[in-house]
């Protein structure tokens, strides 16, 4: 009876373990490619032994979520990032109707990161949005369109990072290639050399990244919103002609 109470104990100690690894993984942590911390010092974090670490991290092993490299540690493999992704992602390329039905997506979920965002963004937030708004702001004045790309992608990706809010950032890092060959795709067929698109794009940016600089919550979702029903309908009539 007492060997099984332990036993009881022991493995509950080992799933605690367990999630509180987890929850690094899901709000983005230990993004992909991280390596873990030596066993020695997680067991110090967690208040855990050795043992229940090493138990924990085999456990995430089989799920695909942790993969060890000879000699070099625990690293974050892409099974939970590409859980979602993978799938979306090939339709999304090979099915270009599937644009509007992602773009629906988009704007529910990154007004819901826009608003949260401003709220709760830290001032390390706010350093990294802004390095990126600088990004995007030199992209645009030289007509670097790739870098443009990048910058955009990356602009929205902090916005979800600075939102603070787990299921947010698992959503987000879980399709983030998605998103990114999303935003591109959108972007080249705004191919526009007159230039007004892609200025009606840059004072949207500056908008949104104004609002949550400013803590403005609700203005942060409503400019998210107009930019990406800007995108819709820009792509809509482009389409129609």
């Amino acid at each position: 009876m007492w060997r099984m109470r332990r036993a009881k104990i022991e493995r509950s100690v080992v799933l605690d373990v367990q999630h509180a690894l987890e929850e690094r993984l899901v709000d983005g942590s230990w993004s992909v490619g991280t390596r873990l911390p030596a066993e020695r010092r997680l067991a110090e974090m967690l208040g855990a032994s050795r043992n229940s670490v090493r138990e924990a991290i085999l456990a995430l092993k089989t799920r695909g979520l942790l993969a060890s490299r000879r000699g070099s540690g625990v690293f974050v493999t892409e099974r939970l990032q590409t859980a979602i992704a993978s799938p979306w992602r090939q339709l999304v390329v090979d099915h270009p109707d599937m644009r509007w039905d992602t773009l629906e997506f988009r704007r529910e979920l990154e007004a819901a990161t826009a608003h949260y965002a401003a709220l709760r963004a830290t001032p390390d937030d706010l350093t990294t949005l802004a390095a990126v708004v600088e990004r995007l702001e030199q992209a645009y004045a030289s007509g670097n369109k790739p870098e443009e790309h990048r910058a955009d992608a990356d602009f929205h990706e902090a916005i979800a990072q600075a939102s603070h809010n787990s299921m947010f950032l698992y959503l987000h890092s879980s399709m983030v290639r998605m998103l990114r060959e999303h935003i591109s795709f959108n972007l080249e067929g705004l191919d526009d050399p007159s230039g007004k698109v892609t200025a009606r794009l840059r004072e949207q940016h500056l908008r949104i990244w104004d609002a949550i600089r400013l803590h403005q919550a609700e203005a942060a979702r409503k400019a998210m919103l107009r930019h990406v029903d800007f995108t819709r309908d820009e792509l809509v009539r482009r389409e129609s002609k």
